[in-house]
């Protein structure tokens, strides 16, 4: 990424602003849990999720990251604050700390690939933090609301900052474009494929890739276990990849560090293909681990995968030949300036003398 800042830049490459959530995530629950039972769970971790997911997995690949979100005045929301700025690197400059405010909290029981939560939390107060004056950011990640416009997006574009586009469920079901006002103000949309499908009204997904570029430049559609399709409607480029076949640990925060892949690839000037491939193998990765923003991979992992599918027996050259780029991008040996923290048990042991 470092060939790729010129002298003059944004000292960042990408803001994002959002709710930091404390997740505790159950795994190793043999089905979903049932009313009046208890169920064990063989496994948990606890790390810092909701918005925390995305930038740390930005970070994580290299990326200087900007976060502008409320954290609780309480014990969770000092470890996420710690989490985020000494263990990953991450500006907090614009993000505050909201006195009486506690932090929001998710639980997740992850089984059978999928994952059931319950949340809990309030609004901050309105002025905290303020995003409505992003700094100047190569690029920005924000999460449309239907119905809802959030003026940093338009602010960050009219800086020239590249902003790039997920959304969550439509609640209302109303699924209309027309309520992501902020999606004119974006160069790349993506949402999974169900979303697309009733956003624009189509039975099939690479349909509605093309069909959504009507509105945005460039148009990314998860498929699930059958990887991604884009188009790029100012090339009138189109690329499918298929999905990494994994052992599923834990899939909180896979679409974020799918999106945050694939950023990574559109700032380096990657192709879209290999883009696409880049933000599967991070996701694919992710899932084999606890909660969303600690399970994200570094280098380091994404090395370590590639000099190990390469030493599979039988392996298809062909399926192998479309991760040939990461060749020039890890080198032999990664160094890494501090381990990745990954989600515990529990937080704020004391620290023995």
């Amino acid at each position: 990424m470092a060939a790729q800042r010129a002298a003059g830049e944004p000292p960042w490459d990408v803001y994002l602003t959002g709710t930091v959530f404390l997740d505790i995530v159950f795994t190793g629950l043999d089905s979903a849990p049932v009313r009046g039972t208890e169920s064990w769970a063989r496994g948990m971790g606890s790390s810092p999720g909701g918005v925390a997911n995305m930038a740390a997995a930005l970070a994580r690949l290299g990326l200087r990251t900007c976060l502008a979100a409320a954290f609780g005045d309480d014990h969770y929301g000092d470890y996420c604050w710690d989490a985020l700025e000494q263990g990953e690197g991450i500006d907090l400059t614009p993000s505050r700390t909201v006195p009486g405010w506690h932090s929001p909290v998710t639980v997740s029981m992850a089984y059978e690939g999928e994952r059931t939560m319950v949340s809990h939390g309030h609004e901050p107060p309105p002025e905290e933090p303020a995003p409505d004056c992003p700094p100047l950011a190569r690029a920005a990640v924000a999460s449309l609301v239907p119905g809802r416009s959030a003026p940093w997006i338009a602010q960050a574009a009219a800086k020239g900052t590249r902003v790039f586009a997920d959304v969550g469920w439509d609640d209302t079901g109303a699924w209309d474009l027309a309520g992501l006002a902020d999606l004119r103000h974006c160069e790349a949309f993506l949402p999974n494929a169900d979303e697309a499908m009733r956003y624009t009204g189509t039975d099939c997904p690479r349909a509605a890739a093309h069909a959504l570029t009507e509105q945005v430049p460039l148009a990314v559609v998860t498929l699930g276990a059958d990887g991604a399709y884009a188009v790029d409607r100012r090339t009138g480029e189109a690329a499918e990849v298929p999905a990494i076949a994994v052992d599923t640990l834990d899939p909180t925060g896979a679409g974020d560090v799918f999106v945050a892949g694939f950023v990574t690839g559109t700032l380096a000037g990657w192709p879209l293909a290999d883009r696409l491939a880049f933000a599967g193998l991070t996701a694919a990765l992710s899932v084999q681990e606890f909660g969303g923003s600690l399970s994200a991979p570094g280098w380091t992992e994404i090395a370590a995968w590639w000099r190990r599918v390469q030493s599979v027996p039988g392996q298809d050259p062909a399926a192998l030949s479309r991760y040939a780029f990461l060749a020039d991008l890890v080198p032999p040996e990664v160094a890494r300036p501090w381990p990745l923290r990954r989600a515990v048990p529990t937080i704020g042991f004391r620290q023995s003398a």
